[in-house]
């Protein structure tokens, strides 16, 4: 709904203010009155007039006026371009390049994705204060610069696809894993990110990366009914049911895997960060258990990784690969070179914690855990820690 008014009127404020006060009107008319015949649609038009009468109440600036005589106006609508879906467009337009990529990502997930300027900073890991700040001057410079709502043209959507794939991919991330709140997974953002996806994915059908997150999305989501127990704690990799993953997701990103690996060896691009991240997946997707998965080929990939992405969090991963073919030992020397970088994220110590763990050294397994459980905000993810920690020796 917010995409669409910020279609619509052209400013982000009066569409989350108009959307905001139509639910806020149902949520006070349909428990007297009782839920219309159609609900979607008595939102929008509610937010819709809303958003109107707005304008209307800032009559004085011309162009404001204007827009708020846009529902009598027989001017035919602009053309809606390649982009059909409203929320895909408001990704590409939030992603103009004006705006900073951190900025474009953040203001997206929080438009799009709905996510909370909490969850955004903690996907970010910085601080609150300075998410809410980025999102605050990305909003102000669209309306300073005119940054204009329509359907950006090929070359445009091509230029800004990067950051769109970033935001698809922190949704779908948030959703598999929230960060906070009661609930250990989100479908709602899973299943909006791989509807996304696909809408990407019929747009753009020859772009490697768009096939790549499709696929690493869709192979990480058929390990869901797997992820979390009964008792709902988080259940690793190597703990989880196989059988129950989802193999029809499987099959959909297999076809996507081989359909990419056909273009390489046929000369195309080489893989990117994307491509690279849906193998590794596919890797674990294929061993018949954890015992049989092939973690050299997973160490080979991630060192590719590095070389187009030598992110901290991208290391780490490495390094816990590097764990089951050269030991705990060497991981944990490649680890603790990212204490300084990674000592606000939760994964790092739990990853620590596990390694020391191996190593038979209980008391600093114990101290990682609990700072790993102290800043994890997954109450699944928070249960298996502390599950973990319990079981160590002493």
């Amino acid at each position: 709904m917010v995409a669409g008014l910020a279609r619509r009127f052209g400013d982000l404020d009066v569409a989350e203010e108009a959307t905001a006060e139509a639910f806020l009107a149902a949520a006070e008319r349909w428990p007297r009155e009782g839920v219309p015949a159609n609900p979607a649609g008595w939102l929008a038009t509610t937010a819709t007039r809303k958003a109107i009468d707005r304008l209307r109440r800032e009559s004085q600036r011309d162009a404001k006026h204007q827009a708020a005589r846009i529902i009598y106006d027989d001017t035919p609508p602009e053309p809606t371009g390649p982009v059909e879906d409203d929320r895909l467009r408001l990704l590409f337009t939030c992603c103009h390049p004006a705006l900073a990529l951190e900025a474009r990502v953040a203001l997206t997930l929080r438009l799009v994705g709905g996510l909370t300027v909490p969850e955004i900073a903690r996907a970010f890991l910085v601080r609150e204060t300075t998410m809410a700040r980025r999102i605050t001057r990305a909003k102000a410079k669209i309306k300073a610069a005119h940054i204009p709502y329509r359907v950006p043209s090929a070359d445009d959507i091509r230029e800004r696809l990067a950051g769109v794939l970033a935001v698809v991919y922190l949704v779908f991330n948030e959703g598999y894993l929230a960060s906070e709140g009661d609930h250990p997974v989100r479908v709602e953002l899973t299943d909006e990110a791989i509807r996304l996806g696909r809408l990407l994915r019929t747009l753009l059908p020859d772009d490697g990366e768009v096939a790549g997150l499709l696929a690493l999305m869709l192979l990480t989501d058929a390990r869901r009914p797997a992820r979390v127990s009964r008792t709902g704690e988080l259940v690793t990799l190597d703990e989880q049911d196989r059988g129950a993953w989802d193999r029809s997701l499987i099959a959909e990103a297999s076809a996507l895997i081989r359909e990419r690996i056909e273009v390489v060896a046929a000369g195309g691009d080489p893989p990117g960060r994307y491509q690279l991240q849906a193998a590794i997946n596919a890797v674990h997707t294929d061993a018949p258990s954890a015992r049989d998965t092939d973690w050299s080929t997973i160490v080979a990939l991630y060192g590719r990784m590095v070389l187009l992405d030598p992110s901290p969090i991208v290391r780490l991963n490495r390094a816990v690969a590097v764990a089951e073919v050269d030991g705990p030992g060497v991981a944990l020397a490649e680890i603790d070179r990212l204490a300084e970088v990674l000592d606000g994220y939760h994964a790092f110590h739990a990853a620590r914690a596990d390694l020391l763990r191996r190593l038979g050294r209980s008391g600093e397994s114990r101290a990682a855990y609990d700072r790993a459980i102290g800043l994890a905000g997954n109450p699944a993810e928070r249960a298996y820690l502390t599950r973990r920690r319990d079981q160590l020796a002493g």
